[in-house]
Formats: structure tokens, C-alpha cells, sequence
């Protein structure tokens, strides 16, 4: 599932992350790797605060759906 359409609250592990090889390694570069895990503390409009190792990270939407989480 992707992780816009995780609740709040709830965890998860990154399984993949999509888009192009600039955008990966972006993610990659803030902590969004597979294997990690992710938690998310809010939601607004459809973009994300996250937990992802101890440091919260703001995503957009449109950046938080391009990880896919279990």
C-alpha cells in the first residue's frame, strides 16, 4: 500500500520506493529506505508528518506516494 493511505498512528516498513532515480535517491537521503520502518504522526490535506529513523519528516502527497509500505 502506499503511504498516503496509512492512518495516523499506525506503522509501517518502506518495501519500495517509486519515481525516477533523483527522486529515490532524495527519499533515500532523508531515511526512507527499504527495509525501514516509518510511522505516521499526522496527516493534513493529504500531505504527511512521518517518523522515519527518530527524525519527523513533511512529505507532500504527491512525494508520499511514490513509498510503499507493508
Amino acid at each position: 500500500m502506499l503511504l498516503t493511505m496509512m492512518q495516523t498512528g499506525a506503522e509501517g516498513v518502506v518495501k519500495k520506493i517509486g519515481g525516477k532515480d533523483e527522486t529515490k535517491h532524495f527519499l533515500e537521503s532523508l531515511g526512507f529506505v527499504e527495509g525501514g520502518r516509518v510511522t505516521v504522526v499526522s496527516e493534513f490535506s493529504g500531505n504527511l508528518i512521518v517518523n522515519v529513523k527518530e527524525t519527523r519528516v513533511a512529505l507532500s502527497q504527491s512525494m508520499a506516494n511514490r513509498i510503499h509500505v507493508a
